[in-house]
């Protein structure tokens, strides 16, 4: 008995093959996608099974091969370009808003020091400079709960005002406060450490600077010091601060614990440093200066002094020594009156060393000549007024070579009757008297000198000799030493160049020069003065062998503004040399010695040992020409 297939199964009429499925070669065919296979069987049952069917969702079969690979490429691409323009946004276009938000929300915005440039003396050496040290930092937040203790720790282990650290340490609003800076690394470990073991958070060390002086007292009342905040408070460092301070950076921070968390690199503006300025002193010159002077105010008494050394022929003052002085390392510990420089400060009647510029004065205007014949009487009444020498004589008969190597004021006086006070006031003025010299630093005075409208025969006569008149040493030892560089005035200055971060030098402007006497008359009154250093003269121990040597003293009396009235004197000795082809130029002044020191005496012997010393290192050879010999009398 045969079988039937059912419809749609199988081959029609084949037989099955007993017992099992007739294998056959021919392929089976895929049903077709446009007619799906029908249901079995029909009904109601077959029309729900056909409407599960048509919602079964058909399967999307995923790309393969490169198509898969670009596809994946794009995506990234897409999400990283995406948090490329917020990079972009946050730290180029609205950084400026960004740093305002991070403000507003507790950042702290904290100054970064620009590195303070260094002074140098005229051969490189470093006089002043920066060195790397500590400050002290806080959290209020953490720091305010030990206020009172850490106040009074700072206030006895480094002198800040409790006060003030107080209120820094109760801030509100902030979580980093500067307590102190400059400190010495060590100095701040300390603190910190101490802090700590007694259980005390919130104080912290961070990276500063410190300015040192490593030749401590030397050139001191020129440099100045800086004080706590790192401005400059005296001298050169006060005078030029904002350039050797350069420009503050700032940075903004979050804070964590103590710990300074940068935001993105747009908040930080880098400081830029200062330029540095090398001074005309030389070190070397310097130190000797100070110690000899030191000296010679101690020996005389007195009460204070000061020592030039200068080149005439450029101005630069090689050395400017002060006396009383200080260390600027230390300047807490010194009172205010040591801290500027006496030299341009400090105004005084310079004596009997004016005389020079009168005499120069004289020659030049054709009034005398080294030879002329003054009869010099024991005293001399003007104008209701007695003029005395400071030895007591008879009648003298002095050229004007002799009243200038013995000093008369009387004799000066008798020279000085026929010169128009109108022209003797001009040629002061000429040789720097009555106005600042523009040395380079602040403070300086420009003395006084009267107008000749104002004068009477009797200020004539005085101002003649160097009484009624005042000047600072750097104006009288610039006076000196225009007299020394034939007659032209060359206008003393203390700074010889800069020095930017990069190394590059520039020199400082030319000083201001002009004529205040004709090279004769200067070449005359050197001889003059060379008879001041000679046997019969009032200052023998200012002398050099080897050297020819021009000088004069100076004895005055000094002006006590607290009574109107004179009180003390002031003793000087300035001079140059060789003089007959002069190099340096050296004033040096003492006030108020004791009872019979004079300028010959107390200033002579520091003139020689400056002076020699000054040719000594400069390699000045002496001339080996003969000192002429005008008469001192007739």
């Amino acid at each position: 008995m045969t079988s039937r297939t059912p419809a749609g199964r199988g081959d029609r009429g084949a037989k099955r093959p007993a017992g099992g499925v007739k294998r056959t070669n021919a392929p089976r065919r895929r049903p077709s996608a446009k007619r799906p296979k029908r249901p079995v069987g029909s009904g109601s049952a077959a029309r729900r099974s056909a409407k599960r069917s048509a919602r079964i969702p058909r399967r999307l079969s995923l790309a393969t091969g490169p198509f898969r690979l670009w596809s994946a490429f794009c995506v990234v691409a897409f999400v990283i370009s995406l948090f490329a323009a917020r990079l972009v946004q946050l730290q180029g276009i609205d950084e400026n808003d960004y740093a305002a938000m991070a403000a507003e929300k507790g950042a702290q915005t904290i100054t970064l020091e620009a590195p303070r440039a260094s002074i140098y003396d005229r051969n490189g050496v470093a006089l002043a400079q920066s060195v790397d040290a500590a400050k002290l930092t806080a959290d209020p937040t953490y720091a305010k709960s030990h206020a009172t203790e850490i106040a009074t720790l700072l206030h006895r282990r480094i002198h800040t005002d409790y006060i003030d650290t107080l209120a820094l340490l109760q801030k509100q609003g902030t979580r980093y406060v500067e307590l102190a800076r400059h400190l010495a690394p060590e100095v701040a470990s300390s603190i910190v450490s101490r802090l700590t073991k007694a259980g005390i958070a919130g104080v912290y060390q961070d990276k500063d600077t410190l300015r040192v002086y490593p030749s401590k007292d030397v050139a001191a009342n020129l440099l100045g010091f800086v004080g706590t905040d790192g401005t400059g408070l005296a001298g050169f460092e006060s005078t030029l601060d904002p350039m050797l301070a350069g420009q503050d950076g700032s940075a903004t921070f979050e804070m964590a614990d103590g710990q300074q968390l940068p935001l993105a690199n747009n908040t930080v503006t880098a400081p830029v440093e200062g330029t540095g300025v090398r001074l005309t002193i030389d070190q070397d010159l310097q130190f000797l200066a100070q110690r000899r002077l030191e000296r010679a105010v101690r020996e005389s008494g007195g009460t204070s002094g000061v020592a030039i050394v200068m080149d005439v022929k450029t101005g630069q003052l090689l050395a400017l020594a002060d006396y009383p002085t200080f260390d600027p390392n230390e300047w807490q510990r010194y009172p205010k009156a040591d801290f500027g420089s006496r030299a341009i400060q400090d105004v005084y009647e310079p004596g009997s060393v004016e005389k020079v510029l009168t005499f120069a004065s004289l020659i030049d205007g054709g009034y005398i000549t080294p030879r002329t014949k003054i009869s010099v009487p024991s005293v001399l009444a003007r104008d209701g007024h007695i003029i005395h020498d400071y030895w007591t004589h008879g009648l003298l008969h002095l050229t004007a070579t002799g009243v200038m190597a013995k000093s008369s004021n009387i004799g000066t006086v008798r020279a000085t009757e026929q010169m128009p006070m109108h022209r003797l006031y001009s040629s002061l003025r000429s040789f720097g008297l009555g106005t600042p010299s523009g040395v380079g630093l602040h403070g300086e005075s420009g003395g006084v000198l009267a107008s000749a409208r104002d004068w009477r025969p009797i200020n004539r006569d005085t101002i003649a000799f160097g009484q009624g008149v005042s000047v600072n040493a750097v104006q009288m030892a610039a006076a000196v030493s225009a007299v020394a560089n034939r007659g032209v005035y060359v206008q003393p200055s203390l700074i010889d160049s800069y020095v930017d971060s990069s190394g590059h030098v520039s020199p400082a402007p030319a000083p201001e020069t002009h004529r205040a006497v004709s090279a004769r008359a200067a070449a005359e009154i050197a001889h003059m003065m060379e008879a001041v250093t000679g046997p019969e003269g009032t200052a023998p121990m200012a002398s050099i062998n080897g050297y020819r040597v021009a000088g004069k003293t100076g004895t005055a009396q000094r002006a006590d503004p607290t009574c109107g009235c004179y009180r003390g004197t002031t003793v000087s000795f300035a001079g140059f040399a060789p003089a007959d082809a002069p190099r340096f130029a050296v004033y040096v002044v003492v006030q108020q010695p004791h009872a019979g020191a004079g300028g010959g005496t107390t200033g002579g012997p520091v003139f020689h040992d400056l002076m020699a010393a000054a040719l000594l290192k400069f390699g000045v050879p002496p001339t080996g020409v003969r000192q002429p010999a005008y008469p001192l009398d007739w």
